[in-house]
């Protein structure tokens, strides 16, 4: 069996089209199949929706939250409640095409247990693309492992990926294309072009994809802080011998550019320097800030999601 998982978060314009496509494009799989839409705290018409699509298909499964827990959570759930054979994850905005999944169904029944999107193209504004680009870049030259240029969370897991997705994998901070990478097994690539949203406003507002993009950093690289090490040392060395100079400058009452210590008391040397350096330190606080806040929510415990409702569920959820 073939399960789709789709986050919903107030799409009433794109939910009914979005179902027409799947179940049109549904006999090119060759295989049953379960549509695990999770509602993420949706307040629009998405519930009404949702609960009308359950009731007049069975292979529609929905899981809701009791308020929204992002993006992420929202496909860990549907991870969760998945029951195929194959996963799916795509969104629910139809910029990943449903025509396109019969390409990746054949690459995972060739023996691959996860086939990511690679995108070639992005209907999106330039400035989007061009902080995208620059982002996966920086996160494939900083990351402790390998995780593929320009792939979304669009694709097909194995079900051995899965179990080890939700067994193995339990921190609270979710960056799915990260923790699929991290996973291993046999991967591969399919290219495609991403569409345009069918319908609606952007759900994925710049913050939003900020704290994701922070999340894929500080989740997998340690980078950052060997940062602070690299920029202390830069500062330090640099620091020392301008701080000889000036000593042998006083003591010795030399002209340099015209200028003696007599003339110049330091006074604007002393500020730049105080504020430069206080601004390094500053920086570094926050990117150990970072990590300490993970940490801190990590060993509270709390589960990153909360479900309210489910329909259309199979009596016994897996583990």
């Amino acid at each position: 069996m073939i399960s789709i998982v789709i986050p919903i978060y107030n799409e009433e314009e794109n939910l009914p089209m979005l179902h027409e496509r799947l179940t049109k494009c549904a006999p090119e799989w060759k295989d049953d199949y379960e549509i695990v839409l999770v509602n993420d705290g949706s307040f629009d018409r998405s519930p009404e929706i949702l609960k009308e699509l359950a009731a007049n298909d069975h292979h529609v499964k929905v899981v809701s939250f009791s308020r929204n827990f992002g993006h992420q959570a929202a496909i860990s759930a549907g991870i969760d409640y998945a029951m195929g054979d194959a996963v799916v994850i795509m969104d629910g905005d139809l910029q990943d095409p449903p025509e396109e999944l019969h390409r990746f169904l054949e690459k995972w029944r060739e023996g691959y247990e996860v086939v990511y999107a690679i995108r070639t193209k992005r209907k999106e504004h330039f400035f989007k693309r061009l902080a995208y680009k620059i982002f996966y870049r920086i996160l494939r030259w900083i990351s402790d492992i390998n995780i593929p240029l320009d792939s979304g969370d669009f694709c097909v897991m194995d079900r051995k990926v899965v179990n080890v997705l939700k067994r193995e994998m339990p921190e609270k901070f979710r960056f799915v294309r990260g923790l699929r990478a991290y996973a291993g097994f046999k991967q591969a690539g399919v290219k495609y072009e991403r569409h345009s949203r069918a319908a609606g406003e952007v759900k994925y507002t710049f913050r939003k994809l900020l704290g994701l993009a922070l999340d894929g950093i500080f989740n997998f690289s340690t980078f950052p802080l060997r940062l602070a090490t690299y920029l202390g040392l830069t500062l330090a060395i640099p620091s020392f011998l301008v701080g000889a100079f000036f000593i042998v400058h006083r003591i010795f009452d030399f002209e340099v550019f015209g200028y003696s210590p007599s003339d110049t008391p330091g006074l604007a040397t002393l500020a730049v320097g105080m504020f430069f350096l206080f601004g390094i330190i500053l920086i570094i606080l926050g990117i150990v800030g970072e990590y300490i806040g993970r940490i801190f929510y990590e060993i509270k415990g709390r589960p990153f999601y909360v479900v309210d409702e489910v329909l259309n569920s199979d009596p016994d959820k897996p583990a």
